[in-house]
């Protein structure tokens, strides 16, 4: 018979408490992916010596021991299965075999064992807890809290099924229930409960009670995180009430169509890009929308693939003009990116794709013309999910960074997921090569040269999804910010000779505060706390949360999310893009984020939702921010943001896959004053982007600058937006213009356009 050190294999699952309790450390479904490295290395190196007492000689478990201590997890696993072939009614030889297929980072290989073990002894050491703690891994979180009780009937050591039941209502949202079985564990004398009731209170904006914890616990490391998280905060600032946002919602008469024919494809869960821009120049904001195409040709075969383009008609309606217009398109479109790149006075638009991009120009008769090969932008350099316009030499001439995700082919996409019909999913991004970004250098004569290679840009491979431009060390030079899917993400500093230098690890916006690369999928560059600094922040897949990256000075970030009050409200969504705005105009700006799940068939296997709603965080104004969740359901994707109605309030347009976009016009009651910039370069480039804006009111100070580049393969109206909250005037606006000219304007009225031209 075969006998176990109890306190050995209370070590075996140590790993998984302490990576939860930090941050929630999963990736929706893509986490569990079999034979992801990561998870093999964590078990090994973390966990189990199985001391056994005695034991046949050449026995197939005493075999499978031997290879588990070599960390030959396949040799185990394959031991295990040889025992239960010699004895299928021991419990043990289940157990085992579950804990090879974890120990190899194949969770969904490993229920079944576990869950036989359980059936067949339900007092068998751990059997049914590790069955409960697996399908928590699987986001199966209702049927982890079924396990977790069963375990709590058949065992005396009830401190560890207790914490997994408080982590799984955590991981619901039900935080009375989690804390009060946080409370049980502690009570049970469970040693991480502690820690791990720490954490949970500093995700829930109790610091004070969380350091008291932590202190406790002696976790010496995560009291040291959350005190130089508190070090870091932006100062308190005295609030009012936060006023909720309202949205109206209207439908644009189209189909966002991916093609999907059951085949999982990875390009049809991506569509699809949007823009706000103003083509006809009569000062309403127009929408442009990319759209998919036959996955099997990847040519757009009829007119419901067509990418489209609506005009405003003033009244809160639009009107489809894209026949007329000439930008219907080819092959399968991805995202675009809109800015007058030859300072004609006219918008022109690029749109990405999956084999290749096209640049229109605005010709300014209402049409558009297909001139990518002219500027020389033609080819299949690959699958190029996003694009952004910058000034990257400040010339006067807006230059082109386009965002690669991975080399995808058709012919050779994987099997992923369940064989049963209806459960193929869509291939955790490590199954596909990483892809250079690229940087096409104005000439100023319409034509582009790629620099990818000279200015260090192609020197790194990523899976790019979002693309957004700050200054984030005050030098005058854009910076690129790259939202990289289970990569380390990208910050290119502009060194201002032509070279970029790539500093996300040292300004610790590579990975999470964990060090663990996220699905990081939109970002925005913006300065949500008014210090003056731009911040970043990012959307992510469920169970990642949403990084909130806050700008210290000194080329340094410091992540917020956790205190900010992020992390518990995005800890449900997978967010594609995302735009920071003061949506309610209080003059504290506010994060929207649009909302889906990668799987559109999330639900088979796990608790969570496969249509989500978006969300807006509110700024408290004191650094948190507050969560609402808006009505309605989809696969969300793009999101772009813009003033349809001119009436001061940010509205957004949003794309669902394979669903109609929608329009949501904010009608928000209560907000507050406003002004809008629209500024005419004659040095700098003719859009202004770049420029960056300070104002002062009676009430504060705040920042902002003119950037279109936000969010996910999306591309926003050109303008500069401050909410005022009570404010009616101006004291002062200061504009440094991307030529070095600075400008200031004094004593302003609010709630009004005003076109500023460069001196």
């Amino acid at each position: 018979m075969l006998m176990w050190n109890a306190a050995a294999e209370k070590r075996f699952f140590s790993w998984w408490r302490s990576a939860r309790r930090m941050g929630f450390q999963r990736s929706g479904n893509r986490v569990m992916a079999p034979g992801r490295p990561q998870a093999a290395l964590a078990i090994a190196g973390t966990t189990l010596l199985l001391l056994p007492i005695a034991l046949p000689q050449q026995s197939a478990i005493e075999r499978g021991m031997d290879a588990f201590r070599r960390r030959d997890f396949e040799a185990a696993r394959k031991n295990f299965e040889q025992a239960i072939q010699e004895n299928p009614r021991r419990a043990l030889g289940y157990r085992l075999l579950g804990m090879a297929c974890t120990a190899e980072g194949n969770h969904k290989a490993a229920l079944d064992p576990y869950a036989r073990a359980c059936a067949i002894d339900p007092h068998e050491e751990n059997a049914c807890y590790y069955k409960g703690h697996t399908l928590y891994l699987l986001d199966r979180y209702e049927e982890a809290i079924r396990a977790f009780e069963s375990t709590l009937k058949n065992t005396s050591e009830r401190g560890r099924p207790l914490l997994g039941m408080a982590l799984t209502y955590e991981a619901l949202g039900k935080t009375s229930e989690a804390e009060r079985y946080y409370r049980s564990a502690i009570h049970s004398g469970e040693k991480r409960a502690q820690a791990d009731y720490g954490m949970f209170l500093f995700r829930h904006d109790r610091a004070a009670e969380s350091l008291e914890w932590l202190r406790k616990a002696g976790d010496i490391v995560a009291c040291e995180r959350v005190r130089k998280t508190l070090e870091n905060s932006p100062r308190q600032h005295d609030t009012n009430r936060t006023v909720p946002v309202h949205f109206e919602q209207s439908k644009l008469d189209m189909v966002v169509r991916n093609g999907a024919r059951g085949e999982k494809h990875q390009i049809e869960a991506m569509v699809a890009g949007v823009a706000v821009l103003d083509y006809d120049n009569d000062g309403w904001p127009d929408v442009f929308l990319a759209n998919g195409a036959d996955v099997a040709s990847l040519q757009k075969t009829d007119a419901s693939f067509h990418n489209r383009l609506f005009r405003n008609n003033h009244d809160g309606t639009f009107s489809d003009v894209t026949e007329r217009v000439g930008v219907a398109g080819a092959g399968y479109s991805m995202g675009v990116a809109a800015a007058d790149y030859d300072n004609d006075g006219r918008v022109d638009l690029f749109v990405t794709g999956v084999r290749g991009n096209t640049l229109y120009h605005n010709r300014g008769d209402g049409t558009f013309e297909d001139v990518t090969a002219k500027a020389g932008l033609a080819g299949d350099s690959g699958w190029a999910v996003a694009a952004g316009w910058f000034d990257a030499d400040n010339d006067g001439w807006l230059d082109l960074f386009v965002v690669r995700y991975v080399a995808w082919d058709p012919l050779r996409e994987r099997y992923c997921g369940d064989p049963r019909p209806g459960y193929r999913t869509y291939c955790h991004p490590q199954y596909y090569q990483a892809l250079p970004n690229a940087l096409y250098r104005n000439r100023g004569d319409g034509t582009f040269r790629d620099v990818s290679a000279e200015s260090g840009i192609a020197a790194h491979l990523g899976k790019g999804m979002g693309i957004t431009f700050g200054d984030y060390d005050g030098d005058g030079r854009l910076d690129i910010f790259v939202a990289n899917d289970t990569e380390p993400n990208f910050l290119f500093h502009n060194e201002g000779n032509g070279k970029f230098r790539e500093v996300g690890l040292a300004a610790g916006v590579a990975y999470n505060e964990e060090g663990k690369t996220l699905s990081s999928m939109g970002a925005d560059f913006r300065d949500y706390d008014n210090d003056g600094r731009e911040d970043i922040f990012i959307t992510a897949l469920t169970n990642e949360t949403f990084p909130l990256f806050r700008n210290l000075g000194r080329g340094r970030f410091a992540e917020m999310t956790l205190l900010s009050g992020l992390a518990a409200g995005s800890l449900s969504w997978s967010g594609w893009s995302t735009g920071v705005f003061d949506f309610n105009n209080d003059g504290y700006k506010d994060v929207f984020t649009a909302n889906g799940n990668v799987q559109d068939n999330a639900e088979l296997n796990t608790s969570r939702k496969s249509r989500q709603p978006n969300t807006v965080f509110l700024n408290r104004g004191n650094g948190t921010f507050q969560t609402q969740i808006l009505p309605g359901e989809a696969f969300h994707r793009g999101a772009a943001f813009g003033d349809f109605d001119r009436a001061g309030r940010i509205d957004a347009v949003v794309t669902r896959l394979n669903e109609s976009p929608i329009v949501l016009h904010n009608v928000t009651a209560d907000a507050g004053h406003w002004i809008v910039l629209q500024l005419r370069g004659t040095r700098s480039n003719r859009d202004g982007i770049g420029a960056r804006v300070h104002i002062v009111t009676g009430t504060g100070e705040q920042w902002n600058r003119l950037t279109t580049s936000i969010g996910y393969a999306g591309s926003s109206q050109p303008m500069v937006h401050f909410g005022l909250g009570g404010a009616t005037r101006i004291r002062r606006v200061e504009i440094e213009w991307p030529s070095g000219m600075r400008q200031t304007l004094v004593d302003v009225a609010a709630d009004r356009y005003l076109v500023v031209t460069e001196p």
